[in-house]
């Protein structure tokens, strides 16, 4: 038992670690808050959205793979079932008779006469009879007159739309009304093919008639009560495996094993022209026994299975049937697990997440736990269908995730308290900020936000393109130099135009403006200074070359400009902090600087931007998808140098790019022809023809 000092101990864990979440900023509580939502949503709906109807993205396929694991490794092996007989017609059969699919109905209507005197229990046939042949009338004569209870496969267009259509659904149902008062009744051949295999019963429609497996058992008295409104799982089994295959040879290290089908298979050709001599013998395999007639035919009606991610085989819907009703004669009904249980295990999976995180136990203590958690959550499953419960739908991987998901939120927001109250030098303000900003905050201090703020910026990105390789060709005194004079060029401009300097990385410039202090004309500061910042940089260029011609050929400055929500404040540690911006309009921002390379410019701004500044010298050059993001962009390129009757076509082309695309490409080709050397025109003449279905081009 722990004495009264490690439960001290472990109280003063978490209480200090639940005092650092509560220590955190309000953004930061709230996004943690809705982390652990999050969290809790993967752990009960991993499968599927609520609803039932929808995967859930993700996290689908793997949950689908793990279950299949599961079912593979759980199933029973077992002998060949006697109590289950295939009657099949394959290829070589159709061939011999002379017959493409379907089967011809005197061939069929024969070979169940013979069937009916050799004493099965039931017969199901897996056939639909939804056009009309010659024969009809016999196999209609034929079937009436059976003493063996058969069920005779139906479908519908509710329920097996890809199988039928309403004109073969109507000749069916005739085809099923000339057997009432018979021993053939309809059943239902419908599977089950959610998420592209057959792993569970097909759900009970309310008007069609039963499964084909249930309602050969009720016909033959057999075990339905327990799977009354069952539609779990089917459970498959696995076929041992037989010795030696016959005539193979062997040696010390390998064997020739072959896999025993599951179930008897006989040929319909066998019931054909049948010799009494044989009948004898053909109906000991029959007597007593389930009997399913339907097709074996390589490339049609295969179903994948649980198994097949497995073994790779795809057997005929036939033996699925055929599993089914072994099933139901084995009895082995999986019980599902009770929703609130799935609920209880979702909430237990966030507690236990949390409760590790605000523990902020050492890596050589956390690590034990985590394999242990890990493996608790990967194993409850594998235990549960190993005990013959139905795992179907239990969100394995779903824990997982889940757990991973709150663990870090909660661990991030105890950590991020330590950010918040941090001083910062008011002295240096003034070589980031605009100088009527830095003496504004200097006076009010509290206009910058410790804790972070959620304000409205202008992003600007900046990059010098080739500079890093250019920097290995030259001395590092000469390097230092050359960026000191490249960026002070820069920050000028930035400063010039009210913008705050967020930082350098490398070559790189990243500003902003809108924050700490908004101004109404931060958009035309922003506006201006993204297209003085590439001047600058040609500026940079030609002055490095009257230096030293020999110095190796600087690129052009890529300029991007973005406009969107930011949290801006003070971040860092307790010996450094900066002032900067955090969020996705920084992202998009980069990703627009990055972009001019594919787009062959040097300037581009998202509609976002430039709607909030309307420069008449800004033209829209089309719609992209950003590496790395799904939703499309509208951009923008500083364009003065086009005349203004040039600039008012491709706002045009732009307008007509979705209504009339091809004057919108007749438009920006005229544009283009009009400056042949204009590289980012011909670019926009290859994009506007290469759109995906949303109407973007798609960076590659």
């Amino acid at each position: 038992m722990p004495d009264e000092s490690t439960k001290r101990k472990k109280g003063s864990l978490l209480a200090r670690g639940w005092r650092s979440v509560r220590e955190a900023g309000k953004i930061q509580l709230a996004a943690t808050c809705f982390m652990l939502l999050l969290a809790l949503f993967i752990a009960r709906f991993s499968w599927v959205l609520p609803g039932g109807g929808e995967p859930t993205p993700l996290t689908n396929d793997a949950e689908r793979a793990l279950y299949d694991t599961r079912a593979y490794l759980a199933a029973d092996l077992v002998e060949q079932d006697d109590r289950i007989v295939l009657v099949v017609y394959d290829d070589q059969a159709l061939i011999n008779l002379e017959q493409r699919s379907p089967l011809p109905r005197d061939a069929l209507a024969e070979a169940l006469a013979n069937l009916d005197q050799m004493g099965a229990k039931a017969i199901g046939i897996d056939i639909l009879f939804d056009q009309p042949q010659s024969d009809d009338a016999l196999l209609i004569e034929t079937l009436r007159n059976m003493q063996t209870p058969t069920a005779v496969g139906y479908a519908n267009v509710a329920t097996n739309a890809s199988d039928i259509v309403y004109e073969q659904q109507v000749f069916l149902e005739e085809f099923m009304a000339q057997l009432e008062g018979s021993n053939a009744r309809p059943a239902s051949i419908r599977l089950d093919n959610t998420f592209g295999a057959t792993r569970i019963w097909p759900t009970i429609e309310p008007g069609l008639p039963p499964l084909l497996g249930r309602a050969m058992l009720e016909d033959a008295g057999g075990p339905v009560e327990p799977f009354e409104g069952y539609e779990g799982s089917i459970e498959y089994r696995r076929a041992l495996r037989a010795g030696l295959e016959e005539g193979a040879e062997t040696d010390n290290t390998e064997q020739a094993n072959i896999e025993e089908p599951l179930f008897q298979s006989l040929s319909i050709e066998l019931f054909l022209d049948l010799d009494p001599a044989v009948a004898e013998f053909v109906a000991q395999e029959i007597a007593g026994k389930y009997v399913l007639i339907g097709g074996d035919i390589v490339d049609y009606d295969r179903v994948e299975t649980s198994f097949t991610s497995w073994t790779g085989f795809e057997p005929a819907g036939l033996s699925v049937h055929g599993e089914i009703i072994a099933q139901m004669l084995d009895g082995k009904v999986m019980p599902a697990i009770p929703v609130w249980m799935l609920w209880a295990m979702a909430v237990l999976v966030v507690a236990t997440a949390m409760l590790t995180a605000l523990l902020e136990w050492p890596a050589p203590k956390l690590v034990p736990l985590l394999l242990l958690l890990f493996a608790m959550f990967v194993g409850i499953p594998f235990v549960l269908h190993f005990q013959g419960i139905d795992t179907y739908g239990l969100p394995a991987v779903g824990w997982l995730v889940a757990w991973i998901i709150a663990f870090t939120a909660v661990t991030a927001a105890a950590r991020s308290a330590g950010a918040a109250q941090r001083s910062f030098a008011q002295g240096a303000l003034g070589k980031y900020i605009p100088r009527d900003i830095a003496q504004q905050i200097i006076d009010n201090p509290d206009l910058l936000s410790l804790g972070g703020e959620k304000r409205e910026i202008f992003v600007l990105f900046s990059d010098l393109e080739g500079f890093t390789k250019m920097s290995h060709a030259i001395e590092p005194e000469m390097v230092a130099k050359l960026l000191n004079r490249y960026l002070e060029m820069l920050s000028q401009v930035v400063l010039d135009n009210g913008g705050v300097i967020d930082k350098f990385v490398g070559d790189a410039v990243v500003a902003f403006w809108g924050a700490p202090i908004s101004r109404p004309d931060d958009a035309e500061r922003a506006t201006k200074a993204g297209y003085e910042m590439w001047q600058a940089g040609e500026d940079f260029r030609n002055e490095v070359a009257a230096m030293d011609p020999d110095l190796p050929k600087i690129g052009k400055t890529r300029v991007g400009l973005h406009f969107g929500e930011a949290v801006i404040g003070n971040f860092g540690g307790d010996t450094r902090i900066q002032y900067t911006a955090l969020g996705d309009s920084m992202n998009t921002a980069a990703r627009l600087e990055a972009a001019n390379k594919a787009l062959d410019s040097s300037v581009t701004a998202s509609r976002e931007f430039i709607e909030k500044s309307s420069p008449d010298w800004w033209v829209p050059m089309g719609r992209i998808v950003l590496r790395g993001r799904a939703q499309p962009v509208d951009i923008y390129q500083p364009r003065p140098d086009l005349p203004p009757g040039h600039r008012a076509k491709l706002v045009e082309a732009a307008q007509l790019s979705e209504s009339n695309h091809d004057v919108a490409i007749q438009l920006i080709d005229a544009v283009a022809a009009m400056h042949p050397d204009d590289q980012a025109l011909r670019n926009y003449g290859s994009r506007i023809r290469n759109l995906n279905d949303g109407g973007a081009y798609v960076l590659g």
